[in-house]
């Protein structure tokens, strides 16, 4: 198992705004092609333009395969021009669990 961990850090004054869009347009297509979302985060302390979501695979090539299916979508695609004006800056990084963590 992996851990896509994936912080966006938005246009100032703009969260919720962001957030409404992603909940009606972004997450349907994200939990229909990914599928297992372990989390999704803002800050309530520290840069508080900031989200956090967290998505689980099998390893990369199961990652691989679901963002390319995502990739594909028409809906995906016409989410991500009306999301871009949101965005100032974003960072993505693959966690791989520890043999003792609680998440395998």
């Amino acid at each position: 198992m992996i851990i896509d961990h994936r912080t966006y850090e938005l246009q100032p004054g703009r969260l919720r705004e962001f957030l409404a869009l992603y909940e009606k347009e972004g997450l349907p297509v994200q939990k229909k092609h990914l599928g297992n979302l372990v989390g999704f985060f803002t800050t309530e302390v520290g840069n508080v333009n900031e989200i956090v979501h967290i998505w689980a695979y099998e390893d990369l090539a199961d990652r691989t395969r679901r963002r390319a299916a995502m990739a594909a979508d028409p809906a995906w695609q016409s989410y991500l021009q009306k999301s871009r004006e949101f965005m100032k800056h974003m960072n993505n990084k693959i966690l791989v669990p520890t043999t003792f963590s609680p998440t395998k």
